[in-house]
């Protein structure tokens, strides 16, 4: 990762001297030009040295750390100088003058520790043949003798595969949770089409997929039915002519005479041999590349027999490319996680009372995946006192990824990291920064990956929506779990499990990402140790007013996080939050939400760099000093304030950075300078602000917003002739629109302005809430020509019918109505022809589903909840779609059997 940390040092000279000229002028901007030419130098050779073998990775990582310690060096010069500038430049009543703060000689020897790191990278890529080697190697290893690196060295052998090792346990003690699972993988392969099926299982590592396979696999039905049944171990590295001989060898005994034939040959010849039997599964295990499945696919015949491919993989993305509806590997319950470790340590015999919390602490531990079980179960079968339960209850999850343990978990983590790009292995790590089981908002996440440069520009395509795929890759490989998904189907919330959770803490140490602060045993709180591992801090909450009391000095820190599971709130006092400016004067990165700040003095105004905050305050305005923060990207405010409203005094408009805006209740946003030839705001995000902020003029200096939340007042906002939402024209990228009326106008009725679509062109997600519009009105909606997701949410219209009189909705794909006075509903195909998944939530009154829905080709996916009296229709619609294609119905609470 240094060639990622080289390259924004990069970016950021080129940025200081291309955008702050004015600051550097003189002697001083020659040094930082001269500076820059050798930093692009060190990132060529930065390249060169990525293709050493593993046999130099000690030395590689010696000098990786090297390599950071100067760029770290090289940015703190840059963001102190620009700290001064800033300063003096607030101080001068007589505009901007020369500012070099006596840093000429700085800069020059910065530069002669660049040449010292160029020629030491040149000896390690020429190794022998450098005219200095054998000085060159004494020097190293000198130098590797001295550093004390934050590493753990790995066995010398390569581990042994810990699942095979475990299936002996496995096939003594029978995986719990499995009877269900198997029983309708078997069902899927047995019934359903007489034409070719593919039935992926797909889960994380250790969920026990290729156990489960291999129940279905020798089950006395799947033998029954199936004239051959062969199962194949694909693995990464395939070889599909070797996959296509294996399949062969099930056919007949000898295979001398088929090894010369090809691909295509042998692809052939066991098309002929399916074609003359009967019915045939094939199974593949480990599947990492759909293409192995499809070029099987087109080996067998098609002749209504119907032949099945099972196969097994962590990737969701591979199963989907296979078939649509793959089966989802579940995690074992509590109570399941406690019944196999229980079996499997004490089998059929009791569990002694003294060792039953153990047991049950242990198991929870585990996050339900049979594989941490069998691993831990391993560690407990040595365990002879009670303390050693203890001590290893205590350290489940650094059990699980033992370094040192060739049957440790910590195998199976590392093949699905290590197929990771650079830049998605920073991102999987960056989990470890929040606590375990910590739930974490998708846009939050993607926030903070963006402020810590985590992200690098793809061509065309904006920050956020590369953000978007990473996340949803390592949601695909199943190393991020999505606890909530929205109704189109993105993430919303998510967290890694708990021994990948302590697997990207570990690893993320020893690649110097980030520091856990916490106490030590003694409970004195653990120091900053090294300002190349720690430039990124997080702490426990439990130990944050502990570690700011004691006043660090850590000018070296950029990043600085708090996270508290809990709702209740700890209060920072004014002494505190002054310790933070004074503790991090460089920071770029502080999200301490869970604690309640008390702003007294502006100290804490200082922090220029800061490009992401996330705070919480009992305060009823934002004050004016938080317009200095010119690099600031996302601004997260909670108040706790009683006002309905939060008045943000800071000019929001100079900072030309700001993309997003969070607040818990509406802000009034400030007027922007009247600037004919002003810079629109780069704001993409506002969310939440009051009606009366959405003017003409604010909405046209934020004309480049994507997502906009409206909560107030809305009668004067939609009044048909002089209402707000006509400035809503001067959004021309908006994508998301909320509207919120929380406020009652008693006797007075809300309408959808007629030519309301007029000016939402773009817009692909519309929320209403409590506007009470009638029914009548809603095909007004229809004529949005973009719309995907529709949220009828608490009252958003009213009336007991709806009935659509023309065609409309030609692009929804999700219709969600909820707590809605709605008895009647008629609708056909011609009104929804696209939609995907309907919401139906709390709607009581509703007596049918419309049953002319069954005819939507697109419908997959139905639910609803406390909407009892619509059951029998949505039974109906469910029976007509079986017939055709995949669709799920979800009745909650569950009907009486």
């Amino acid at each position: 990762m240094a060639a990622t940390v080289v390259s924004s040092l990069v970016e950021k000279l080129q940025l200081l001297i291309n955008e702050e000229v004015k600051l550097i002028t003189g002697a001083v901007k020659e040094e930082f030009q001269r500076l820059l030419e050798q930093v692009e130098r060190l990132q060529d050779s930065v390249g060169g040295i990525i293709s050493k073998k593993e046999s130099d990775s000690k030395r590689l990582k010696n000098l990786e750390k090297v390599i950071r310690s100067i760029v770290y060096e090289i940015e703190d010069e840059i963001d102190e100088f620009l700290l001064q500038a800033k300063l003096q430049q607030e101080k001068n009543l007589f505009g901007i003058k020369c500012l070099d703060f006596d840093r000429g000689d700085r800069v020059q020897d910065l530069s002669s520790k660049i040449d010292s790191i160029l020629d030491r990278i040149n000896r390690f890529i020429h190794g022998k043949n450098h005219p200095d080697a054998k000085r060159v190697l004494i020097e190293d290893m000198r130098r590797e003798a001295r550093d004390v690196l934050p590493r753990k060295d790995g066995p010398s052998v390569e581990p042994q595969d810990a699942w095979l090792e475990n299936n002996e346990v496995v096939r003594n003690n029978e995986v719990v949770g499995l009877d269900e699972e198997a029983n309708i993988v078997i069902h899927r392969l047995v019934e359903g089409t007489n034409e070719l099926d593919v039935i992926p299982i797909v889960g994380m590592f250790g969920l026990g997929k290729t156990t489960l396979a291999m129940k279905v696999y020798h089950d006395s039905r799947i033998l029954y039915e199936f004239f051959f049944v062969i199962w194949i171990y694909v693995g990464q590295s395939y070889n599909l002519k070797d996959i296509f001989l294996k399949i062969l060898r099930c056919f007949m005994r000898r295979l001398e005479d088929y090894h010369d034939k090809d691909v295509n040959e042998l692809a052939q010849i066991i098309h002929d041999f399916v074609a003359k039997g009967g019915r045939c599964l094939i199974v593949l295990d480990d599947v990492w590349d759909s293409q192995v499945v499809n070029s099987l696919v087109s080996v067998f015949p098609k002749n209504n027999k119907g032949h099945r491919i099972m196969m097994t993989t962590r990737d969701l993305s591979v199963a989907k490319c296979c078939s649509q509806n793959p089966h989802d590997m579940k995690f074992l319950s509590d109570y399941e996680s406690f019944e196999l470790l229980n079996g499997i340590i004490f089998g059929e015999e009791r569990c002694p009372v003294e060792l039953e919390g153990f047991v049950k602490s242990i198991a929870r531990k585990c996050s339900g995946v049979p594989l941490a079980i069998l691993t831990i179960a391993g560690t407990l079968l040595r365990c002879t006192k009670v303390s050693d339960w203890q001590r290893v209850e205590k350290k489940v999850e650094q059990h699980l990824m033992d370094r040192g343990d060739p049957s440790s978990c910590l195998k199976f983590v590392n093949t699905s990291y290590t197929l990771l790009s650079e830049e998605m292995q920073a991102c999987f790590l960056y989990f470890g920064v929040f606590p375990q089981a910590f739930s974490i908002p998708a846009w939050k996440l993607i926030r903070l990956w963006l402020a810590e440069g985590l992200i690098k520009p793809n061509g065309s395509q904006a920050l956020e929506e590369t953000a978007k795929i990473y996340l949803n890759n390592l949601v695909n490989r199943n190393l991020v779990t999505a606890l909530q998904k929205s109704c189109d189907g993105n993430v919303k919330t998510c967290c890694v499990q708990g021994m990948l959770h302590q697997f990207c803490k570990e690893e993320a140490s020893s690649k110097w990402l980030f520091q856990e602060v916490r106490p030590t045993p003694d409970q004195a709180i653990l120091t900053i140790q090294d300002p190349v591992a720690s430039r990124r801090l997080c702490i426990q909450s439990s130990a944050l007013n502990d570690f700011l009391s004691a006043e660090p000095l850590a000018e070296h820190v950029r990043s600085f996080y708090c996270f508290s599971s809990e709702k209740r709130q700890i209060e920072l006092s004014g002494n505190d939050i002054q310790l933070i400016p004074k503790a991090f004067p460089l920071i770029r990165v502080l999200d301490i939400q869970s604690f309640n700040f008390v702003f007294s003095k502006d100290d804490f105004n200082r922090l220029f760099h800061l490009r992401y905050i996330a705070i919480s305050a009992d305060i009823k305005s934002l004050p004016k000093s938080f317009g200095k923060f010119w690099n600031l990207q996302t601004l997260i405010l909670n108040t706790s304030t009683s006002k309905s409203t939060l008045d943000i005094k800071a000019n929001i408009w100079n900072m030309l950075r700001l993309r997003h805006l969070h607040t818990n209740i509406p802000a009034k946003l400030p007027s922007p300078p009247h600037n004919p030839k002003g810079k629109a705001s780069c704001l993409q995000t506002l969310s939440v602000v009051s009606p009366e902020s959405c003017t003409k003029d604010i909405l046209a200096k934020a004309c480049n917003l994507k997502k906009l939340k409206i909560q107030g007042r809305m009668i004067d906002f939609l009044g048909t002739s002089k209402g707000g939402w006509c400035n809503l024209e001067e959004l021309k990228c908006l994508e998301h629109l909320k509207m919120l009326n929380d406020i009652h106008s008693w006797g007075k009725t809300l309408h959808i302005p007629p030519s309301f679509f007029k000016f939402l062109r773009t817009l692909k997600k519309l929320t209403l809430s409590n506007t009470r519009f009638d029914w009548s009105e809603a095909e007004r909606l229809g004529q949005l020509e973009c719309l995907e997701v529709l949220k009828l949410k608490e009252n958003a219209f009213a009336g007991e019918s709806w009935r659509p009189e023309r065609g409309g909705f030609s692009q929804l794909q999700v219709l969600w109505i909820q707590r809605a006075e709605l008895e009647i509903w008629e609708a056909s195909e011609l009104h929804f022809p696209r939609l995907r998944h309907l919401v139906l939530i709390c709607c009581e009154r509703l007596q049918a589903v419309p049953c002319e829905l069954a005819g939507v080709p697109s419908l997959q996916e139905m639910n609803l909840e406390h909407t009892r009296r619509a059951v029998k229709s949505a039974r109906e619609i469910e029976r007509k779609k079986m017939d055709s294609t995949k669709f799920k119905l979800t009745i909650f609470p569950p009907e009486a059997e």
